[in-house]
């Protein structure tokens, strides 16, 4: 859909949630803003009013992937990334942004399911699947909002930190982060050296449960409970209070396993968080190498041969089995300014529920044979992006 300003997309894939991109004069606000909630209201409107039903705006927008794009003569952002778009004004016509997008949407989309009745009909069909999946779930989501509320007010899990992403107003907002780690050794390492203003910490106790084999336990599980009160976005993703999710455990097995855990749990209950570019993975180094005058820290064994090669003699190499191993004043470098982070990336193409259901399912002897084909010994070269899987 084309008009004076304003450019739109919408289709339907099967996704969880939705994918929906913003754009202001060409530049992609990833934050969206005021055209991407004038979108959003405008969809779910326009199909209420057609149909002639009051849908939840939640199931009219399940699995909706769409784009929007506007021109703005002087437009003003949340932020100083120019991610977020907050223009209230309006045009000579006395219409604001908010407006243009939401009356172009009902005109345009509106005119479209009149003059396609079979399309109408396949949307409102998915829109009622929709409905139906999640009144299946009220009453479980009911307890679970329950426990919720009772998590986000004594949460003795989570370390907080004093700014978070939800204050817009403050300019380190962007640097609010939650680091998820493995055990009480790691945590109380990086609780005592961290940011307290923008960084927090929530500690497991060691692996969480497989979301997709034990996906009716999740809502009575305490410890997931807990994080999602840290995170606070069952009801909208914009409610994020950390702008970066770090998934920080150790680089051996059971570490591996645990991240591979994590990952597993947002995408299932939370693919937004992953879509919207909030999840990371925290890589500290596998070696020290060091002599007498120099101290060098290696992230894999390229890193290590090279700094084996450029020190002298008498070196000493350390190999850290786990984040409890490296000691406070070392790691403080590791979550700082030149923290290593990897993001966690999935693609509109990307078909969540067949990724999760193969790889960590009940198809076993599937999976290890995929395995055997694809493995590789050297655990430092493992990269965490899923548009590979």
């Amino acid at each position: 859909l084309i008009g004076e300003g304003i450019e739109t997309v919408i289709t339907h894939g099967n996704i969880n949630g939705e994918d929906i991109a913003s754009f202001v004069n060409g530049q992609n606000t990833t934050r969206g803003g005021t055209h991407l909630a004038a979108f959003r209201e405008g969809v779910a409107k326009t199909l209420k009013d057609f149909y002639k039903k009051d849908y939840d705006p939640s199931d009219i927008r399940e699995s909706l992937i769409g784009a929007v794009s506007v021109q703005v003569m002087e437009p003003i952002f949340g932020d100083q990334t120019k991610t977020k778009l907050n223009s209230k004004d309006v045009n000579s016509e006395g219409l604001s942004v908010r407006s243009l997008v939401c009356d172009f949407i009902q005109e345009h989309l509106d005119n479209y399911l009149h003059k396609n009745p079979d399309t109408a009909s396949i949307i409102q069909k998915r829109i009622q699947e929709s409905e139906k999946k999640r009144k299946a779930k009220t009453a479980i989501d009911k307890g679970t909002k329950e426990k919720l509320k009772k998590a986000s007010l004594c949460n003795r899990k989570l370390r907080d930190c004093h700014i978070h992403y939800t204050d817009s107003k403050n300019v380190l907002a962007d640097k609010s982060s939650l680091f998820i780690t493995e055990g009480d050794s790691a945590s109380g390492s990086i609780t005592k050296i961290r940011d307290v203003k923008t960084q927090a910490v929530f500690s497991l106790r060691g692996k969480v449960l497989n979301a997709i084999k034990k996906s009716d336990e999740l809502t009575k599980n305490e410890e997931l409970i807990m994080l999602r009160a840290a995170l606070d976005i069952d009801n909208d993703i914009d409610d994020l209070r950390y702008n970066k999710v770090i998934i920080a455990t150790d680089a051996d097995n059971d570490g591996l396993h645990i991240r591979l855990l994590l990952m597993t749990f947002f995408l299932k209950l939370y693919p937004d968080l992953i879509r919207t570019g909030h999840l990371y993975i925290l890589q500290t180094p596998l070696f020290r190498v060091r002599d007498k005058k120099q101290t060098v820290y290696c992230y894999n064994s390229d890193e290590k041969m090279k700094a084996i090669s450029e020190l002298g003699k008498d070196q000493e190499i350390t190999r850290f089995k786990g984040l409890g191993e490296i000691s406070q004043d070392e790691f403080r470098e590791f979550i700082g300014e030149n923290m290593r982070l990897d993001k966690v990336r999935i693609s509109s193409e990307d078909n969540i529920n067949t990724i999760l259901e193969f790889y960590m399912g009940q198809n076993t002897p599937d999976r290890q044979s995929f395995i055997r084909q694809n493995l590789r010994s050297d655990l430092d070269s493992i990269e965490v992006d899923l548009d590979r899987l």
